[in-house]
C-alpha cells in the first residue's frame, strides 16, 4: 500500500496463470503512487469470482487460461461490473483473439513484450477512457477489415453514413491511435468537444467502446485505415 488516499487509488486485479508474472506485475504495481493491487488470479473462472468479489477499477488478465479463458472471463466481467476496465495483456498476436477480446468487452489488447511501466502507464490511460491496442496488433486489426470491405464492395448498398463530417474527422483520428489531446489539437477544438463527439458516435452507432467504433466504421468504409 502506498500513501494516496484511497480515493484516487486505481484498484486493480491481476489475473494470470503465470505465478512469477503475476507477482513481478504485483511488485512493480502496487509501488507506484496510485495504483493498488487489491487481488491475483490464476485462472478465468478465478477472475471472474474476485471481480464481483473486490469490484477493481482495472483487470488486467491474459488471454488464454485454464478453466476459463480471459476472453469468457471478460465477457461476464462486463455484464456484471460495466463500468471495470479490462485490459487484455497476453503473448498471443492471433487476429482472432484480438476480434474476440474486443467483442467481449475489453478496453485494450497488448502485447506481453511491453514493459511493466508501459503496462501502468496503460492503466492510467484506460481509466482516462482511452482504448488501447499494440501496434502491430492494430494493423494487422484495420488491414482485415479493409480486405472485407473490399470483398463486400457492390454486393450491398450500404445505408449513408448517420455521423457528421466533424465526427468522421474525429473517427478518422482515434483509428490512428491518437488520444483526446491529441485529436483536439489537430483539429484546433477543446478536448471536452472531442469526449462529446466520442460519446455521440458511440451513440449513434450503438456500440461500447472506441476500438469496436474503428472496427465499424472500417467494416462499413467510412473511412479508409491507410489514409
Amino acid at each position: 500500500m502506498n500513501d494516496a488516499s484511497a480515493d484516487s487509488l486505481i484498484r486493480v486485479l491481476v489475473a494470470d496463470d503465470q505465478a512469477v508474472f503475476r507477482r513481478g506485475l504485483y511488485v512493480v504495481l502496487d509501488t507506484g503512487e496510485d495504483i493498488e493491487v487489491v487481488a491475483e488470479a490464476e485462472d478465468g473462472a478465478e477472475a471472474i469470482a474476485k471481480a464481483e468479489e473486490m469490484a477493481p477499477d482495472v483487470v488486467l488478465m491474459d488471454v488464454r487460461m485454464p478453466r476459463v479463458s480471459g476472453i469468457e472471463a471478460a465477457r461476464r466481467i462486463r455484464e456484471v461490473l460495466p463500468s471495470t476496465k479490462i485490459l487484455m495483456l497476453t503473448v498471443s498476436d492471433e487476429e482472432d483473439d484480438l476480434y474476440e477480446a474486443i467483442k467481449a468487452g475489453a478496453n485494450g489488447y497488448l502485447l506481453k513484450e511491453i514493459s511493466v511501466e508501459e503496462v501502468a502507464s496503460a492503466i492510467h490511460s484506460v481509466m482516462q477512457g482511452q482504448s488501447l491496442i499494440s501496434p502491430s496488433m492494430a494493423s494487422k486489426l484495420l488491414n482485415e477489415f479493409n480486405s472485407l470491405a473490399k470483398l463486400a464492395e457492390g454486393r450491398e448498398q450500404l445505408p449513408a453514413p448517420v455521423l457528421t463530417a466533424r465526427e468522421l474527422e474525429v473517427l478518422k483520428l482515434v483509428a490512428r491511435g491518437m488520444s483526446n489531446k491529441e485529436v483536439a489539437d489537430e483539429l484546433y477544438i477543446s478536448e471536452n468537444t472531442v469526449k462529446n463527439h466520442v460519446r455521440n458516435i458511440l451513440e449513434k452507432l450503438h456500440l461500447h467502446s472506441r476500438m469496436e467504433a474503428v472496427m465499424y466504421a472500417v467494416r462499413k468504409r467510412l473511412l479508409d485505415p491507410h489514409s
